[in-house]
């Protein structure tokens, strides 16, 4: 089963619509409450980060018998230095994201540490790639 949800670069109205559907579809599932609870952030936190820091991309939720996987492709501008976005607390959001709330620089730890696997491509200038699973 595959779900396709499109993200808008800074339209924080629509902005966790799929981190939503992900946690309503897991739920009408069946799935466990710890499952569903790491689908959403993982799903939120990509979400976001595609909101804030891209030109727009997608969240793609693929649930198949014992695994969820959960891709966030978005159309660049890429990610400069891998290793420091990965780390607490650093963030590249502009000023009035950090005002709206957003941006503190959890994204991308918060999704690896849900994940069960966690895989992200990226280069300047190109598009970022992030794959999460959960094992079911």
């Amino acid at each position: 089963m595959r779900f396709e949800y499109t993200v808008t670069t800074q339209n924080f109205t629509t902005a966790g619509e799929a981190s939503s559907n992900t946690k309503k579809t897991l739920k009408l599932l069946g799935i466990d409450s710890k499952i569903i609870r790491k689908a959403s952030i993982m799903a939120y936190e990509a979400e976001m980060n595609i909101a804030i820091h891209s030109e727009g991309g997608k969240i793609l939720l693929d649930i198949e018998p014992g695994l969820i996987t959960i891709t966030a492709l978005d159309q660049g501008p890429g990610i400069e230095n891998i290793d420091l976005a990965m780390k607490e607390g650093y963030s590249t959001a502009p000023h009035e994201i950090r005002e709206m709330g957003f941006g503190a620089g959890m994204g991308l730890p918060n999704m690896r540490r849900c994940a069960d696997t966690f895989d992200i491509t990226s280069n300047p200038g190109g598009k970022t790639c992030v794959v999460m699973t959960l094992t079911i």
